[in-house]
């Protein structure tokens, strides 16, 4: 058992929050106002902890079906724990919750008016990922992002109260393009989980074989479609970066790293000739803060 893992078994609330540290993107950073990273770090500890139980990433021992009421040797049961934990979350809006992670999130959604519909779609995507492994086309990948990503750019909205049906449609753009290029990222590891993300209909197209993503490096196809995917991540951010010059002050330099971290991956991904396969291919700091620097100036 890993320190992480030992601090999550004694204490879970902690456990989970503490890998804030190692997202892609800064979950709360220094620089917004205090009530915002308190509000933010609750959003993100229940959208963290669905993903562990989606992930099977829970920390050994049950814990947290403890505290959701599902029997420590049922624990790894994962429609089970989301089907407890859709019940904890419900919680939150109409009772008191069991999870020290939910307990923290109703003071949030009771400051900030939020609704169950963002928090129902995280565990929705979590749910569809027990249930299917390949998605045939890209309006069905699209239709898996609504659920799984689009929901936590409406919920920092909200948050910030800055919410109009404009920005909500930029965000949308937004986060599926992040999603999109998470997976390409990922594409190895979503495969030890026997999930593949980049639609049938396109590994058709570029004559890719499923036993081709299992190589140690990716060939030619492989690349292409990697190449490909990339290119309609990178108009989704496009699509979506206005988002940034309709708001002001730090919630527009948040807003900025997001589209800047999207875009800087998706240059790693092209400097590694779209090889995605030994690893995850990450940009550097100087690559993220220049790609800040070009998307605050409404360029890119």
């Amino acid at each position: 058992m890993t320190v992480t893992e030992t601090a999550h078994a004694v204490d879970p609330e902690r456990g989970t929050l503490a890998k804030a540290a190692d997202e892609n993107f800064p979950v709360a950073p220094f620089f917004l106002p205090r009530d915002w990273r308190t509000d933010l770090m609750a959003v993100y500890g229940f959208a963290r902890l669905v993903d562990d139980i989606g992930d099977g990433d829970l920390a050994p021992g049950g814990a947290d079906a403890r505290l959701l009421g599902v029997p420590a040797d049922r624990a790894d049961d994962r429609l089970l724990m989301l089907d407890a934990f859709e019940d904890d979350l419900r919680r939150v809006f109409d009772g008191a919750p069991r999870h020290p992670l939910l307990r923290r999130l109703q003071p949030t959604v009771r400051r900030r008016s939020l609704t169950p519909e963002p928090f129902l779609g995280l565990i929705a995507a979590n749910r569809q990922d027990q249930l299917v492994g390949r998605y045939e086309t890209y309006d069905d990948l699209l239709a898996y992002c609504e659920l799984s990503a689009n929901p936590v750019g409406r919920l920092v909205l909200a948050v910030t109260g800055t919410s109009t049906p404009e920005r909500i449609r930029r965000s949308d753009a937004i986060c599926t393009a992040l999603q999109i290029v998470e997976h390409l990222q990922d594409v190895a590891e979503d495969l030890g989980r026997d999930r593949i993300y980049l639609p049938a209909e396109d590994l058709k197209r570029f004559h890719v074989q499923e036993t081709d993503l299992a190589a140690p490096t990716a060939n030619a196809s492989v690349r292409a479609l990697v190449a490909y995917e990339a290119g309609r991540a990178r108009e989704l951010l496009n699509e979506g970066s206005p988002l940034v010059s309709s708001v002001h002050g730090r919630l527009r330099l948040l807003l900025a790293g997001f589209v800047a971290g999207g875009r800087a991956a998706l240059r790693a991904i092209a400097a590694a000739d779209h090889d995605v396969l030994p690893g995850p291919p990450k940009p550097g700091k100087v690559q993220l803060l220049r790609e800040v620097g070009v998307t605050l100036r409404g360029k890119g």
